[in-house]
């Protein structure tokens, strides 16, 4: 069984709080930050991505050129520091990079976009099952053009759906989701995560805190439509790259399921980026993202990319500091 982000879970977990507290009791909160020493996050002897990654994009459906090289933009800010003010994509990637193999070896620093393929015919349907990420990939790697190729020494696929393409549970209890390939339908087993644009069909789910469930009885804290507005301007596209950023950061650290995980059952994992469910800064939680910074047009980021990129993502969880972290972190 695939493992799958459980936003649903959070939407829950914020309503509960919408209910119980106001939003100045959040924002009173101090270091709070998901931090537990009764979470159990422990390593299971597999692999993590310690060699550098060779990272392969699909973007399957019709896609905006413009939220391509935003998306673009941050997978390249994963190994982009020297250039870059702090805190940068970089340097968040630094607290992934902390989780080791059995050798002692780190998650690596270095994510290369080595290909990209352009399923633009749509090739298996506007309407796809989770399964159906794993052929869309065989699609891609055995396409007349061979545009990508096989990896299975330090490969990584990342599945992007355009707006129209509707897959099985989006919006109603994922956003996202890693896994491993069969190799009796890929040929080899290679991890890969996908990630769906959910701008049109349910950016008050997948694209928090850019955008607001209304449906959630409550209006947001600001009186206006969401909590805090997009950096790069497109809710769908910046939400979105919060969710890519918790699946790369997930299939890194448990890309065949058996490495980093809390929980007793390996087909439902607790990852490192489950733990730090809608906390993006300091003082985070029940409800409240954390304190991160805001641009001169009230946009909400808490890192800067390359081409003077400015990044919202949500933190992950600190093997050493045992709690949810970023590099935006006031302590």
């Amino acid at each position: 069984m695939q493992k799958f982000t459980s936003y649903v879970v959070l939407l829950l977990f914020l309503l509960c709080f919408f209910q119980a507290f106001s939003w100045s009791q959040f924002n009173q909160g101090e270091n709070y930050e998901g931090s537990s020493d009764l979470i159990n996050l422990e390593y299971h002897m597999g692999p993590v991505l310690a060699s550098a990654i060779n990272l392969y994009i699909i973007w399957y459906g019709q896609w905006n050129p413009t939220h391509q090289a935003t998306i673009r933009d941050f997978l390249d800010s994963l190994s982009s520091s020297s250039s870059v003010p702090y805190p940068s994509v970089a340097d968040w990637w630094d607290t992934v990079r902390l989780y080791t193999d059995q050798t002692g070896s780190n998650i690596t620093a270095t994510i290369s976009i080595s290909g990209e393929f352009y399923d633009s015919g749509y090739s298996h349907g506007v309407y796809l099952s989770r399964l159906s990420m794993q052929s869309i990939i065989k699609a891609a790697v055995t396409s007349h053009s061979r545009l990508l190729p096989l990896n299975p020494h330090n490969g990584l696929y990342l599945v992007l759906t355009s707006q129209d393409v509707q897959v099985e549970d989006f919006c109603r209890a994922v956003c996202g989701f890693h896994y491993f390939t069969f190799p009796i339908l890929v040929g080899v087993t290679v991890p890969y995560a996908w990630v769906g644009y959910s701008g049109t069909q349910c950016p008050g789910m997948c694209a928090y805190p850019f955008a607001w469930p209304k449906y959630s009885g409550k209006l947001p804290p600001n009186g206006g439509n969401d909590i805090t507005h997009a950096p790069n301007g497109d809710a769908g596209v910046d939400g979105m790259i919060s969710v890519i950023a918790h699946e790369l950061a997930e299939v890194s650290s448990n890309p065949l399921i058996n490495a980093w995980y809390a929980g007793e059952d390996p087909t439902a994992p607790t990852e490192i980026a489950d733990l730090c469910l809608g906390l993006y800064g300091s003082g985070g939680g029940g409800g409240y993202m954390g304190k991160v910074y805001k641009d001169a047009w009230g946009n909400g980021y808490n890192v800067h990319g390359v081409k003077g990129r400015r990044f919202l993502v949500q933190w992950v969880w600190n093997p050493v500091k045992r709690r949810c972290f970023g590099p935006n972190a006031m302590d």
